[in-house]
């Protein structure tokens, strides 16, 4: 299970919104070995695409090296779909590979604003796909 903050819900929210129509991506690192997000980093979606997206390799590195020195590990690796459901796609799957890592998607796709997007959380080790439930609290 996911157990994550109202207020990094709404960040993520907020950053696919923000990029729509592009994909949105980013990381929420956490403690390492803690399993709890806690540090809300929006990246670039370096393929600035509405289908697809990619961590800029420079930006990546920085990133890794700053968790690094903070004793961080990233806990949620987050992406939007801009046009189809909160499901991680092939490619979404072979570029898996924090086994560790909850990978949550947000689907933009009704921008109508009905109903909320959907924000789901998965476990992606090996290319198996597994769901996980989502608990939202408003502190840890």
């Amino acid at each position: 299970m996911l157990t994550i903050t109202q207020a990094l819900v709404d960040q993520i929210v907020a950053h696919a919104r923000k990029d729509h129509p592009d994909e949105a991506c980013g990381v929420v690192a956490g403690p390492a070995g803690s399993d709890r997000p806690e540090r809300f980093i929006p990246m670039l979606n370096a393929a600035m695409s509405p289908t697809f997206y990619e961590f800029d390799s420079g930006d990546l590195l920085r990133l890794y090296r700053d968790m690094d020195d903070r004793d961080e590990e990233p806990v949620v690796i987050y992406h939007s779909h801009t046009a189809t459901e909160a499901y991680p796609s092939r490619t979404d799957i072979s570029y898996a590979n924090e086994p560790g890592a909850h990978y949550v998607l947000v689907s933009t796709a009704d921008t109508d604003g009905a109903v909320p997007f959907q924000f789901r959380s998965f476990r992606i080790v090996e290319g198996q796909v597994t769901e996980e439930d989502v608990e939202i609290v408003e502190a840890y």
